[in-house]
């Protein structure tokens, strides 16, 4: 295998970002169209569905500004993206893994983006609760953010262990 195929064989995993897209969109489309807005509705004990509309980046930070963190977001997320494709084309062909979780992460932020561009608003709908305590609600794209994140996290871990056995 020459150099080009190595590097560039990553790429084939942007399928996986495009069904994240594909889904998230699906299911915010269903839900808009299914749900009335912020009205829960009760699935099973701590889980509800309930349509908010979210201005603002995770947790709704900054929901509250004036308007300029949607453009903001919208190219904090095609900076990102493109950082994202880049590093993918770089990985090599045995970081399957990595590949996965820069895909899942791309996916997300893409989903959230047609979101900020469309409607000015990212659609969150899915809304976990213990007692009184109510998790900001979230969707299939904040879901395969939080997912990617968490295997680059693990990947951390699991390489810094190889390290050690390796220096031992």
């Amino acid at each position: 295998m020459n150099q080009s195929e190595a590097t560039g064989s990553k790429l084939r995993w942007l399928w996986l970002a495009a069904l994240v897209i594909a889904l998230d969109l699906g299911t915010k489309a269903m839900a808009t169209a299914m749900l009335s807005y912020g009205n829960p509705v009760p699935v099973m004990p701590m889980f509800n569905l309930t349509l908010l509309h979210n201005t603002g980046a995770a947790f709704s930070f900054l929901a509250g500004a004036s308007g300029w963190q949607r453009w903001f977001f919208v190219t904090l997320a095609a900076v990102v993206s493109v950082f994202l494709v880049r590093w993918l084309k770089q990985l090599k062909a045995e970081e399957t893994w990595t590949a996965i979780a820069i895909v899942l992460i791309l996916g997300g932020a893409l989903g959230n983006v047609y979101d900020r561009v469309v409607h000015g608003y990212v659609v969150d709908f899915l809304h976990f609760y213990w007692n009184d305590y109510h998790f900001p609600a979230f969707n299939i794209a904040d879901t395969a953010i939080t997912v990617g994140a968490g295997m680059m996290i693990l990947d951390i871990f699991r390489q810094s262990g190889e390290s050690k056995d390796k220096a031992e």
